[in-house]
């Protein structure tokens, strides 16, 4: 593959368990971040079946047919924690944000649900790709309040789509083409909730893919990330 990676989870400051999960596949043009939602049951068994059914993805799969496979899997994954959500009640939700990157060629496809984040820094200049299922960017979006403002909402936690939350599963994708050294990022919103783009533009440029995966991560800490912080860096070389 034309690409090298680095990927890096951490409990964070304050919760005592990681309900966040990082794929690196660099090997088939795979990556993914999963982030179990905080505060219902059994969040990291979400992440941690994502994970689980990613790795088992065909590696000799490229292109559509990848990002097919790759569908199919985490629909599967999203009916086994809706399964399993019903035998504890009625009520239950186990669930998990997921973002997922995918590369042959110079072409990627990322595809998510929630608000895990995908950026790519290209000519030094940093741009999410994707866009946030939550509450907040829908105010965003209706004008009700300014995008700076989005993260110290009293709601930002609030995402309107995760796998798990739903009988069907929609998938949010994007296609595009890559440069010679375009950079991306994978996040959690532990990362991009605890620093500015400006910081992640930052520590991102001109340093080695893990020192850029352990310095984002170190950063977040530093600011006492109070939520699961997850970093994958993928950077293009071909």
């Amino acid at each position: 593959m034309p690409c090298r990676s680095a990927a890096r989870t951490h409990v964070g400051t304050v919760r005592r368990r990681n309900e966040d999960a990082v794929l690196e596949r660099a090997e088939i043009g795979l990556w993914a971040v999963a982030d179990g939602a905080g505060g219902h049951e059994r969040g990291d068994f979400a992440s941690s079946r994502i994970i689980a059914a990613l790795r088992r993805v065909d590696p000799a799969l490229s292109g559509l047919s990848l990002v097919e496979e790759v569908k199919g899997s985490l629909a599967e994954v999203n009916r086994e924690v809706r399964a399993k959500a019903a035998t504890i009640g009625p009520n239950a939700l186990i669930g998990s944000t997921v973002a997922v990157l995918l590369i042959w060629g110079d072409q990627y496809c990322c595809l998510w649900a929630g608000d895990s984040r995908l950026y790519r820094m290209r000519a030094s200049q940093l741009r999410q790709l994707t866009r946030d299922q939550s509450h907040v960017q829908d105010l965003v979006d209706r004008g009700e309040i300014l995008p700076e403002a989005a993260a110290s909402h009293p709601m930002a936690n609030i995402v309107t789509n995760l796998i798990g939350a739903f009988d069907r599963l929609v998938l949010e994708e994007r296609h595009d083409r890559l440069e010679p050294g375009d950079i991306l990022l994978l996040c959690s919103d532990g990362l991009s909730g605890t620093l500015r783009d400006t910081e992640i533009a930052r520590i991102l440029t001109g340093s080695p893919l893990a020192v850029a995966a352990d310095g984002l991560i170190e950063q977040a800490l530093a600011r006492g990330a109070r939520d699961n912080v997850s970093a994958v860096v993928v950077e293009y070389i071909r």
